[in-house]
């Protein structure tokens, strides 16, 4: 039961990030946390290990063949994006749990209020 209940978490967070482009882990992580009651760090290791593969590989190809993709950027910024989530989860892994969710809670915050009013 509980795995499929992490399908349809999945699936329904996987139609909002095809929809709107967010990433996946802006809305795993919270429901993994509160629904599924697991500690910060366990959520956000749980959240990368899921959008490995499926997210990327899939989304990106529907928006590359309607043209809607900068394949060089794309490849710099995973680089990038590479190494920025190996120091990362290294350094995430020396913080408390509350500080770590409160830091996250803070960038949404700040990314929400910046996009409401431009």
């Amino acid at each position: 039961m509980l795995l499929f209940l992490f399908l349809l978490v999945g699936i329904g967070i996987g139609i909002f990030s095809g929809l709107v482009g967010i990433g996946g882990g802006i809305l795993i992580v919270p429901a993994l946390v509160y629904a599924f009651k697991m500690s910060q760090h366990k959520a956000q290791g749980t959240s990368l290990g899921a959008l490995l593969l499926p997210i990327g590989v899939l989304a990106f190809w529907k928006y590359y063949q309607a043209g809607n993709v900068d394949v060089k950027a794309a490849i710099t910024i995973a680089l990038g994006f590479a190494l920025g989530g190996y120091l990362g989860g290294t350094w995430a892994q020396h913080i408390s749990d509350i500080t770590l969710r409160r830091g996250f809670a803070a960038v949404l915050i700040c990314l929400g209020v910046r996009m409401f009013w431009p």
